[in-house]
């Protein structure tokens, strides 16, 4: 019988969250993997090498957040239903939240990694995907102070 492969979501804000996850690329390219992102100039161009999958670009100061943010909801819930992923890997921001805590309760496992642009202090998502992460990793040992229980393993670049 053949062994079953891991199938991968990859998942970020845009800008250097984004850049991050894409370091990502070589040691999940062996699996089954997308890319969920917001559409933003920089990302336009994954589609030509990745499967990916877009969500709005959201804004907290934007008078329209709460509706990108409910449409997000929704474009995240319909890309994990459909997907089925067995693990949610992310690097943070944006619409990461509600991905991984719909995720979760789907039973799929999740891996955060903190932003490697937080050396001195903890990122919001950080702070709420620490509580439920199966996997939770920092870049500097210096977070080791608000994520006790977090591995570390260097930097990603």
């Amino acid at each position: 019988m053949a062994e079953e492969k891991l199938k991968v979501c990859l998942i970020s804000s845009t800008g250097g969250h984004l850049a991050q996850l894409l370091q990502l690329i070589p040691i999940v390219k062996k699996y089954e993997y997308f890319i969920v992102t917001e559409k933003s100039e920089m990302s336009m161009s994954l589609p030509k090498k990745h499967q990916t999958y877009f969500l709005m670009q959201q804004d907290r100061k934007n008078p329209f957040f709460l509706f990108q943010f409910i449409s997000n909801v929704f474009r995240s819930i319909t890309i994990l239903i459909k997907e089925k992923p067995d693990v949610v890997i992310t690097t943070g921001a944006g619409a990461v939240i509600p991905t991984c805590l719909f995720g979760k309760m789907m039973g799929k496992k999740i891996v955060y990694i903190e932003s490697f642009a937080k050396i001195h202090s903890p990122t919001l998502t950080g702070r709420v995907i620490y509580k439920f992460a199966d996997r939770f990793y920092i870049q500097w040992e210096e977070l080791r102070e608000y994520y006790p229980k977090a591995k570390y393993r260097g930097v990603i670049y």
